[in-house]
C-alpha cells in the first residue's frame, strides 16, 4: 500500500476505534450506484469539522483493493445494502489529501506536478513496465494501465480530501488556482478510465461566471444537499440517542447545536460539537478551538450595501431572504450582500433555508460567536449598537426607567428607517435588537406562550448569575399597562424552573410625541 495508492483502511480504523462513532456508511450505497457511470463524479462540500475526511477515509477503506475491510463494514448500514459485495475492495483508490500536498509542494503553482509525479512513482511501483522514467503526465499513464492490464480494467477510484484548500489558503493566487482546475480536468474529464471522482471540501467548485469549471460533477452542498444531507451531520435521532447514552438534555443540546434544516425538516447538528458536549460537563461553544472568531470577523467587516442590516436581523433571531445563485464558490469574488452570506452558509456559521431562499444564525453557539466577531469587528456602529445593550439591560437591573427608556429611543431612532418608524413590528424589532448583546448571558425569546396569552420578550438566563427578564410592549397607552398585562394574564408561568426574582419591564412608544417610557417591577416567585 502506498501513501497516495491504495492506502488502506488504516484512517478509517482509527475512526472507528474513537470512543463516539456515528455509522455513516450508508451514503457509499448512493456512490455504488453511480460508480462506473456518467454520474460518478461527486463533490461533497460541507464545514470544518462535519466529518469531510472521516468520511474519505471510509470511502477509501471501501474501495481499496489492496486491504481487507470486511470486518469493518459487515455490522454497518452499507452491509444492508444489495450492492455491498459487488465492490467491496475492487478498485485502485488514488486518495489526495490536498491540504497535505500544497505544504509539501514548492509552491501553489506546483500542486500539480507534485501530484503527477508522486502518484507515478507509486504506479510504477504496482504496474511495472507501464511506467517509464520520463513520464509526467499522469492521465496519459493511467489510460494506458486501464487499456493493458485486467487487473484495472474496473477503473480507479479517486478520492480528493480537502480539494479546494487552495481557494481557501492562497485566496488571490488565480494562477495557482487555474492550474490547480486546469489539472483536475485534464485528470477527470472524458477519461474513461474513472470508475468514481469524489471530492469533498468546504466550498463547492469555483465558478466562472454561471458556470463550473467541473462541471462533469454533481454538487452536494450546504445550500442543496440533495439525498446526501443526512450524511453532512449527525441527524436529530443520532443525537438524541447520543445524550441517552451519556445522559444529557436533548432539548438543551438542540438549542446549542441544531439548526442546519435541510429538506423535509431533516435536523443536522454540527459532529464535532456534538462529540465535544458528549464529552464534557458542560454545553458550550466549542467552535472556538478550531474555527475563532476572526475568520467570521473578516466577512463581518466587509461593507457591502445591506450587510449590516442583514447580519443585525439575524442577530434577533431572523431570517434574511438572500440569492445564492450569484456566489462564484471562491472567498474573494464578492459583488454584493449575498454572496458574502453564502460564503458564510458554506462555512457553517449561518444556516440556509432551501424552501424560502433564507439565512438564519443556525444555533446558540454559533450565536455566540457572531456577537463576539461583531464585538471585535471594525463596524463601530454593530460595536455601538452591542454597547447600548448592555447599558440597557444593566439600567434595568438598576430600576433605571428613564435610562431604559433613553436607550429604547436610540435604538429606535438609529436601526429604524422612517417609513416604518411608527410600524407597531419595528418596536418588537427594536427590543430584540436592545438583548442581542448579553446573548452570553441570556437565551431570547419572541412571543413566548406563557399564561393565558403570549409575552412580547422574555429573557431566560443561561445561569443564575442575572435574574430573568419579561419585557412587555405597548403603543399609544402606558406602560404601567404593560405591567399589569404580565400579571393578569400570568406570563410569569413562561419562566420554567426559576424561582426567586423576576424583573418585569414595560415599555410604551407614544405615536404623536414620538417618546418612549419605561416602567419596571421586581416580582419574587
Amino acid at each position: 500500500m502506498g501513501h497516495y495508492l491504495n492506502p488502506g483502511n488504516e484512517g478509517f480504523k482509527r475512526a472507528l476505534r474513537a470512543k463516539i462513532y456515528i455509522d455513516k456508511s450508508g451514503m457509499i450505497a448512493y456512490l455504488n450506484s453511480v460508480i462506473g457511470t456518467d454520474d460518478g463524479f461527486v463533490c461533497v462540500s460541507r464545514p470544518r469539522r462535519f466529518g469531510k475526511s472521516m468520511a474519505a477515509n471510509m470511502l477509501a477503506a471501501y474501495y481499496g483493493k489492496e486491504c481487507d475491510s470486511r470486518k469493518l463494514f459487515e455490522s454497518r448500514k452499507i452491509a444492508e445494502s444489495d450492492s455491498f459485495e459487488a465492490h467491496l475492495n475492487q478498485y485502485d483508490v488514488i486518495f489526495l489529501n490536498i491540504q497535505q500536498v500544497l505544504s509539501s509542494a514548492k509552491s501553489p503553482e506546483s500542486v500539480a506536478d507534485f501530484l503527477q509525479k508522486s502518484v507515478l512513482n507509486e504506479l510504477k511501483e504496482k504496474y511495472p513496465g507501464q511506467v517509464k522514467e520520463d513520464d509526467t503526465h499522469l492521465p496519459t499513464v493511467l489510460a494506458n494501465i486501464y487499456a493493458q492490464n485486467a487487473e484495472a480494467k474496473k477503473g480507479f477510484v479517486f478520492i480528493l480530501d480537502e480539494w479546494d484548500c487552495i481557494f481557501r489558503e492562497d485566496k488571490r493566487n488565480t494562477t495557482a488556482q487555474k492550474l490547480y482546475l486546469d489539472f483536475l480536468k485534464d485528470l477527470f474529464k472524458d477519461r474513461t478510465y474513472v470508475a468514481l471522482a469524489y471530492m469533498t471540501g468546504i466550498l463547492p467548485i469555483k465558478k466562472y461566471g454561471t458556470h463550473s469549471a467541473l462541471n462533469i460533477f454533481d454538487e452536494y452542498s450546504m445550500t442543496a444537499p440533495e439525498m446526501l444531507a443526512e450524511y453532512v451531520g449527525f441527524t436529530e435521532k443520532e443525537v438524541a440517542c447520543l445524550c441517552s447514552e451519556y445522559g444529557k438534555d436533548f432539548e438543551e443540546m438542540r438549542l446549542w447545536y441544531d439548526g442546519y434544516i435541510f429538506p423535509e425538516n431533516l435536523h443536522i447538528y454540527n459532529p464535532k460539537s456534538v462529540v465535544d458536549a458528549m464529552r464534557s460537563r458542560h454545553l458550550k461553544s466549542f467552535w472556538t478551538n478550531t474555527e475563532t472568531y476572526e475568520a467570521l470577523q473578516i466577512y463581518i467587516d466587509l461593507n457591502e450595501d445591506g450587510l449590516k442590516e442583514a447580519l443585525t436581523e439575524m442577530l434577533v433571531g431572523n431570517s434574511c431572504r438572500l440569492d445564492t445563485g450569484t456566489f462564484q464558490n471562491d472567498m474573494t469574488s464578492f459583488k454584493s450582500r449575498d454572496d458574502i452570506l453564502t460564503l458564510l452558509i458554506h462555512l457553517g456559521y449561518l444556516a440556509y433555508d432551501e424552501t424560502v431562499k433564507a439565512a438564519f444564525i443556525p444555533n446558540e453557539e454559533v450565536r455566540i460567536e457572531f456577537v463576539r466577531a461583531v464585538r471585535n469587528s471594525g463596524r463601530p456602529e454593530l460595536f455601538k449598537l452591542l454597547s447600548t445593550s448592555d447599558e440597557l439591560l444593566e439600567a434595568a437591573f438598576r430600576m433605571d426607567e428613564d435610562t431604559v427608556a433613553q436607550k429604547v429611543q436610540e435604538i429606535h431612532s438609529e436601526y429604524t428607517a422612517p417609513i416604518f418608524y411608527n410600524d407597531e413590528q419595528a418596536l418588537r424589532m427594536v427590543l430584540m435588537i436592545a438583548c442581542i448583546g448579553r446573548t452570553d448571558d441570556y437565551r431570547i425569546y419572541q412571543e413566548l406562550p406563557a399564561g393565558t396569552g403570549y409575552a412580547d420578550i422574555v429573557l431566560q438566563p443561561k445561569n443564575n448569575t442575572y435574574p430573568p427578564v419579561i419585557i412587555e410592549l405597548k403603543w399609544n397607552k402606558n406602560a404601567g399597562g404593560a405591567i399589569s398585562q404580565i400579571k393578569e394574564q400570568n406570563y410569569i408561568q413562561g419562566i420554567d424552573s426559576h424561582t426567586g426574582e423576576i424583573m418585569l419591564v414595560g415599555i410604551n412608544y407614544d405615536k404623536t410625541t414620538k417618546l418612549h417610557t419605561c416602567k419596571i417591577e421586581k416580582f419574587i416567585k
